[in-house]
């Protein structure tokens, strides 16, 4: 009598779906002089505002997730004009997040499934965000994004000028140790609490070599070594028992980097936790960053805004049922607010630098 055996791999495997490798993909979509250009020239000036050297403020500033890349285009045209006319005083990069944490179930992002029907064609997600990423760099618009599965970045990372590790996310050892392989300036969130501890001990983790397992661009598994990320950030985004954007907490958090060795840069995040959900509280946590800066407070480098062509958000739909230009995640300010506060914002940091000069 034969011996039956037991299977005991894939057992929860329903299929398997061979993906383009990231080379592949990089050569159908190639980064041109000109993305090359806007990324590498992005990524100095970030390190440069984030280090002191240029007194600009970082402005992140975009939809809360891209759903519709044609929308995201138009929104990254007018956005690009506005920098144009603030540069002198804002360094603004668009934000272009193609994946979406979740706390239980819902829409995972572009990349993802972009048919927004969970089909989850991840080969079309990856074309479509390469795509986008690729047209904003050749109109000069650097792009910001979150780095959320390890394996993405190899496919996007080379036309990504900043990136940020999520709050539901900072404390993996997985996007620690991916955080400092990647080639620009990067963002630790403070966790979903609101305490700074778990991004601060990210932030520190990432400024020093690692060896984990990854892919190469021929999309063979690998050993990757790293140089470790020295232009690491915190990122201040509020949490469940309220804001962290006040001076107290500004203050509060720099000592906790200064004590942990690390330099004393912060981000504040206008959304989420800071504006209480409410995307129109976002005016009140950027007009405080912009008081703050007056008042001397060093330590604050950028600030982010959750926004789009249209104010508000609506319930994930088919396609063709959806608004234009109208998020998909969360609510978002609409343009016409964008501009004003942008405008605001750079109006705040003139008078701010014409008062250091006759100090």
């Amino acid at each position: 009598m034969s011996k039956q055996i037991a299977k005991t791999d894939d057992l929860r495997i329903l299929s398997q779906s061979p993906l383009i490798s990231p080379r592949e993909l990089k050569a159908q979509i190639p980064a041109t002089e000109e993305c090359e250009a806007t990324v590498a020239r992005a990524r100095r000036e970030i390190e440069a505002v984030l280090s002191g050297e240029d007194n600009r403020l970082l402005m992140i500033v975009g939809p809360c997730s891209i759903h519709d890349p044609d929308a995201a285009r138009e929104y990254a045209r007018r956005l690009a004009a506005l920098r144009e006319r603030v540069e002198r005083h804002l360094l603004i990069v668009m934000r272009v997040y193609f994946e979406k944490p979740r706390t239980r179930l819902g829409w995972r992002g572009l990349v993802l499934d972009p048919q927004i029907d969970g089909t989850y064609d991840i080969s079309t997600g990856l074309y479509a965000g390469r795509k986008l990423l690729a047209d904003l760099a050749d109109i000069g618009l650097p792009a910001g994004s979150e780095v959320l599965d390890p394996i993405v970045p190899q496919y996007i990372a080379d036309l990504t000028s900043w990136a940020s590790i999520g709050a539901r996310t900072t404390e993996s050892q997985t996007h620690r140790e991916m955080a400092s392989g990647l080639s620009m300036p990067i963002g630790y969130k403070n966790g979903t609490d609101g305490h700074v501890d778990t991004a601060v001990n990210a932030m520190a983790s990432s400024f020093h070599p690692h060896s984990f397992i990854g892919i190469d661009q021929e999309g063979r598994t690998c050993v990757l070594n790293t140089t470790g990320n020295p232009s690491g950030h915190l990122i201040l985004r509020g949490g469940r028992n309220g804001p962290n954007y006040e001076p107290e907490f500004v203050q509060r958090a720099g000592e906790v980097l200064e004590k942990a060795g690390l330099p004393r840069r912060l981000v504040v995040d206008c959304s989420h936790g800071n504006s209480r959900k409410d995307h129109t509280r976002q005016r009140a946590v950027l007009e405080s960053v912009l008081r703050q800066r007056a008042a001397g407070e060093s330590s604050i480098r950028g600030a982010m805004l959750e926004s789009n062509l249209v104010a508000g958000r609506q319930e994930v739909a088919p396609r063709e049922q959806l608004v234009y230009g109208l998020s998909i995640t969360d609510p978002c300010i609409g343009w016409d607010e964008t501009e004003r506060l942008l405008l605001r914002a750079a109006e705040a940091e003139a008078g701010r630098k014409a008062g250091e000069m006759s100090a």
